[in-house]
């Protein structure tokens, strides 16, 4: 009796798993795409908020040069969101092209006169503040949210 029910028991273990998967990608890839959403909203909330507290303690070119840096850091979050989103349907590793973009912006940065390293470097970091809220908040107790 014990040899038999081993016998059926894996069979019915192998239908519950090849069923289970066909149904969590879809709902995967819902939640990413509702991930990546909420980055983005976060990221623009906070530069925006940032902006105009830069604008008004600074002055105008300061704040323009910080929008400068977090739009590139929006635009690098974006490239890293196509490549995750890609990865293991096409590529095996992410892509280290999406680096360009922020060093071309810091060497475009140290050419010209008018625009300032330091508020271009802290405004490309503003996409990081959406990351650490979303850690903080996957860490925080369900019913504290």
């Amino acid at each position: 009796m014990t040899d038999s029910s081993h016998e059926s028991t894996p069979v019915a273990m192998d239908n519950s798993q090849v069923d289970a998967p066909a149904e969590t990608p879809r709902e995967s890839m819902q939640e990413y795409y509702n991930l990546q959403k909420e980055l983005y909203i976060v990221t623009l909330t906070t530069t925006a908020i940032i902006f105009v507290s830069v604008w008004i303690f600074y002055d105008l070119n300061t704040g323009l040069n910080y929008l400068l840096g977090a739009s590139t850091g929006v635009v690098y979050l974006r490239m890293l969101a196509k490549n995750v989103e890609q990865l293991g349907s096409q590529n095996r590793r992410l892509s280290k092209s999406r680096f360009a973009v922020f060093i071309g912006l810091i060497i475009l940065a140290t050419q010209l006169s008018q625009l300032q390293v330091l508020p271009i470097f802290l405004g490309f970091l503003t996409y990081k503040v959406a990351l650490l809220y979303q850690m903080v908040r996957a860490l925080m107790p369900s019913n504290l949210r």
